[in-house]
């Protein structure tokens, strides 16, 4: 793998249908959807293959995520193998959703709050790299 970091950034607003549980509590598999889409991107940079994903080997959910909570989920390709990819992911809470103060409140956090953090590998088949590394 060259010096240069292979990463991915994706932001998105957790909805009403994202909720899950009561409280308008949204799910950590939801996370790992986003981190799903996080390493695909990351193997389209770095082979020009959507690639598979094939096992998380360490998940930790870390503090809760609502309905009306803007999630950023982050990514890096940290080491490649001849057809692996092992990758880190993070998802930080940087709005949050103040219903306390009223159902249309929000307020963009000083320090984004680390809601998730995961460790898995990616496949992306030989004959289906198109970037020779």
């Amino acid at each position: 793998m060259s010096e240069e970091k292979i990463t991915s950034l994706i932001r998105v607003r957790m909805g009403a249908g994202d909720a899950h549980y009561g409280g308008n509590l949204v799910d950590g598999a939801h996370m790992l959807q986003l981190f799903g889409d996080v390493a695909t991107e990351l193997l389209i940079k770095y082979d020009c293959d959507e690639g598979l994903f094939c096992a998380y080997d360490s998940v930790e959910f870390l503090a809760p995520v609502f309905a009306g909570d803007f999630i950023e989920a982050y990514g890096e390709i940290e080491s490649a193998g001849n057809t692996s990819r092992k990758m880190t992911f993070e998802a930080r809470k940087v709005i949050t959703a103040r219903t306390d103060i009223s159902e249309s409140a929000a307020e963009v956090l000083a320090e984004p709050v680390v809601v998730c953090r995961a460790h898995g590998t990616c496949v992306v088949p030989k004959d289906c790299q198109r970037i020779s590394h």
